[in-house]
């Protein structure tokens, strides 16, 4: 590749795992941070704790298109770094206080910063990679998010066992430091290079037309669905797990230890993708899911037992076969639309599912108690095999899901 292509990839990557370290310690002291202590949760404050986390995705969902569509007429760059710069400035804000309701703003503002970084770098990743590749530049891109994402919730799930909850401000403190300096690194890293070039554009009147075609929403929709998983987890876990003796330094092992296997897995499940066909990984990731599901119900009914533990361990390994495969799968579709854009509404999808998730499963909860984390658990199994069965029909049948690409 030449360095127009390379520069970019190694700026979006490192600009990627800046962004989800801080925000991975951020989430991970999220729920202790806004109570005021460490351990436990009540049903009142499973409901708090919801509502102000959920403000992130909104402001995520009600904003990224229109950042997709800046994106593609001004240049994918020029929206990356502004948006890690205001999330920067957001973190340091919520250090300042612990107000629910201010926290529950700052949080929407946050969520319309983190759409514009995610939009903005996965349009880059799909303009700097051809069809035969983009599995595994998908890949990479998502060893560097989860990397990110688990080695931010390690380092905060750590600071939750090791330092008072009067102190907690001090990690969006830090939180501010890193993204900051990952937009140097970043910008360090494309000096000189064209990065304003603007791109024809369409209106978003069509961009949701589009969205809402039947083989985009075949790739999306699954995201919904593991996003409400997704999003009840990261806010819930590090509380959750100290609350049924779990110490918060086993936790941050654990999790840092499974993350830096990502680094080799996801570009090596993106490359899977581009030999054998994105609907076969996302198949194996959706088995992964699926698994997961059924344990997690279990440890909720018996407690931490080691060989769920284990279980659980093995079954995200083979969930994380859907990333890229499934990102690489929407990348194909931006040949027919504008592509920031196109991207956008993958964001769109997750913090959508984020809400979905943190209202459906907080409201099971507080009426149902462990009930209701079964029919929850038992609802995103159901919904992802019908989906990923839907999809497999219509590209055995149907024109209208049809991919730009022979890696079906």
């Amino acid at each position: 590749m030449t360095v127009e292509h390379t520069r970019p990839l190694l700026a979006v990557f490192s600009a990627t795992f800046f962004v989800r370290f801080a925000f991975g310690i951020t989430i991970a002291v999220f729920a202790s941070y806004i109570l005021g202590r460490t351990a436990g949760l009540g049903q009142g404050d499973v409901g708090t704790v919801g509502l102000v986390s959920a403000m992130a995705p909104v402001g995520e969902f009600s904003t990224v298109l229109l950042s997709g569509v800046v994106a593609d007429r001004y240049g994918r760059f020029p929206v990356l770094f502004a948006g890690m710069a205001g999330a920067s400035v957001l973190f340091a804000g919520v250090a300042a206080t612990r107000s629910p309701l201010v926290l529950g703003g700052l949080n929407l503002l946050f969520g319309v910063a983190s759409g514009a970084i995610l939009a903005a770098s996965l349009a880059i990743v799909a303009d700097r990679s051809g069809a035969d590749e983009r599995g595994l530049e998908m890949g990479r891109f998502d060893a560097m998010n989860l990397f990110g994402w688990i080695s931010g919730f390690a380092f905060g799930f750590g600071l939750l066992g090791a330092v008072a909850n009067s102190t907690l401000g001090d990690a969006f403190l830090a939180g501010a430091a890193i993204l900051a300096t990952g937009l140097a690194l970043s910008a360090a890293l494309v000096r000189g290079l064209d990065v304003r070039r603007r791109r024809k554009g369409i209106a978003l009147r069509e961009v949701l037309g589009q969205a809402f075609r039947r083989g985009v929403l075949l790739v999306t929709l699954p995201w919904l669905v593991i996003y409400m998983l997704i999003g009840t987890a990261l806010v819930f876990l590090g509380t959750a797990a100290k609350g049924v003796g779990i110490a918060p330094v086993y936790l941050a092992a654990i999790i840092g230890g499974g993350g830096t296997i990502l680094v080799l897995t996801q570009p090596f499940f993106g490359r899977l993708a581009d030999r054998t066909g994105r609907m076969r990984m996302m198949t194996v990731g959706v088995i992964g899911f699926v698994v997961l599901m059924a344990l997690a119900s279990l440890l909720v009914a018996f407690g931490p037992n080691p060989a769920l533990l284990g279980g659980v361990g093995v079954s995200v390994l083979v969930a994380l076969a859907y990333g890229p495969a499934a990102l690489a799968a929407l990348a194909d579709l931006t040949l027919e639309m504008s592509r920031a854009t196109t991207m956008a509404i993958y964001s769109l999808t997750i913090s959508l599912g984020m809400v979905a998730g943190l209202l459906v499963s907080t409201q099971l909860y507080a009426y149902l108690g462990n009930v209701g984390l079964y029919v929850f658990f038992g609802g995103v199994a159901v919904a992802l095999v019908a989906l990923t069965a839907a999809r497999y029909r219509v590209l055995r049948t149907g024109p209208g899901a049809r991919i730009m690409t022979p890696a079906r």
